[in-house]
């Protein structure tokens, strides 16, 4: 039995005349994330694309679970391919979903007739089929409602296609349609969510993680690779840079008084990240902060931090409180490798008491003491570059 998975496009439906180009990156990104499992052919057909394995030894159980993190999809399902005849439709339909009719209680029966040439109308297929199901399954019911399973007869041109029940997307945009932006990665709960989110919305990620040997260390490090990773299986590759942050934070805290150590040690961060982001063609920066969280996180200091870029910054935590950024980070598999107990540059020489409402004037001047551009140029011009594939 020949077998297919049928991809409905979300908010894709909505675009207008540049549809296509943004079907066009769902695609290419689909294909990237079944590299590994083959050959994969894909066809446009209205609000949906089929994708068919050229080998039909394919196992789909795999295409799907690739599938259902790449962003673009609203939901997805497996479809067996029948002759457009009812004979064929019910033959398929009875054989292809008998293990989730023989498990479920009750049922449902829709059918899409876009080929206005096929004999029978919809409602007529549906209850002509709803009678073959009750009479095979006895146990079955039929509940228009709330059904354990709805079987979906979909009359396209050349087939007709028999599915079960959808698959929950990743939902959000096709990454690489919404432009590019660096992301400032911790070893947080917060920095990979708010990753996530963005790729969610069609960013393409490169990420900036800045690091304070011998203040941190290499599992430190690859803490970060290890969440970079899992993030990656939604956005795609991420091209990741490590700037070494040592000789700053040192600056920092033999220079400058200490209540303002890390909102001035942010806002380095914040220029390293730009000039960084630039390299990259990336036009915004990502970053994990949730307003009122810690102390270089109120409103007052985030103007502070503001004030050194040129480019937006997009905080999509800043309105969460922490028990909802915690169960997207559960949700996508990085709350476990953000809690392992490693030291990251944030928590190097933080200050006891640290200043809530830093005013932009007294930041500046206790900044004055340091020479920021050629320590910003050092760190730039010794990062190390990887790339992360999920």
């Amino acid at each position: 039995m020949q077998e297919i998975v049928l991809i409905k496009n979300g908010e894709l439906v909505l675009k207008g005349l540049n549809r296509s180009s943004f079907e066009d990156v769902l695609i290419k990104n689909m294909r990237k994330a079944l590299k590994p499992l083959g050959e994969f052919t894909f066809t446009k057909s209205q609000s949906t694309i089929m994708v068919e394995p050229v080998d039909k030894e394919t196992d789909l159980d795999d295409a799907v679970d690739k599938l259902k993190k790449v962003f673009g999809i609203a939901a997805l399902s497996r479809a067996a391919i029948a002759e457009k005849s009812m004979d064929s439709i019910r033959k398929t339909t009875l054989e292809y979903l008998e293990e989730e009719l023989e498990e479920a209680s009750t049922f449902k029966v829709e059918a899409k007739r876009s080929d206005k040439k096929f004999p029978m109308k919809s409602p007529e297929i549906c209850r002509e089929l709803g009678g073959d199901i009750l009479s095979k399954f006895n146990h079955l019911k039929v509940d228009v409602h709330n059904p354990d399973i709805v079987v979906t007869v979909e009359i396209r041109d050349n087939y007709a296609f028999i599915r079960g029940n959808n698959i929950k997307g990743a939902g959000g945009m096709p990454v690489g349609t919404s432009g590019r932006a660096a992301t400032l990665i911790s070893g947080g709960i917060d920095s990979p969510v708010a990753s996530y989110m963005m790729a969610k919305r069609g960013i393409e990620l490169v990420a900036v993680h800045f690091a304070s040997p011998p203040y941190t260390t290499e599992l430190a490090e690859q803490k970060v690779m290890d969440l970079l990773k899992k993030v990656a299986a939604y956005s795609g590759h991420i091209t990741t840079y490590v700037v070494p942050f040592t000789e700053i934070q040192e600056q920092i805290r033999d220079k400058c008084p200490e209540v303002y150590f890390t909102i001035i040690m942010r806002r380095y961060m914040m220029r390293i990240a730009e000039k960084l982001a630039k390299l990259q063609n990336c036009s915004a920066l990502i970053t994990g902060e949730s307003v009122g969280q810690v102390a270089s996180q109120t409103i007052y200091a985030l103007g502070c931090t503001d004030a050194v870029t040129t480019i937006p910054v997009f905080r999509p935590c800043i309105g969460m409180d922490k028990d909802e950024i915690v169960r997207i980070s559960r949700k996508i598999d990085t709350f476990e490798t953000s809690i392992q107990p490693y030291e990251d540059c944030c928590t190097v020489f933080t200050p006891k008491h640290p200043k809530t409402r830093p005013k932009l004037n007294e930041i500046e001047e206790a900044e004055a003491v340091l020479n920021s551009e050629e320590l910003i140029q050092h760190a730039v011009d010794n990062v190390r570059k990887t790339v992360i594939y999920g």
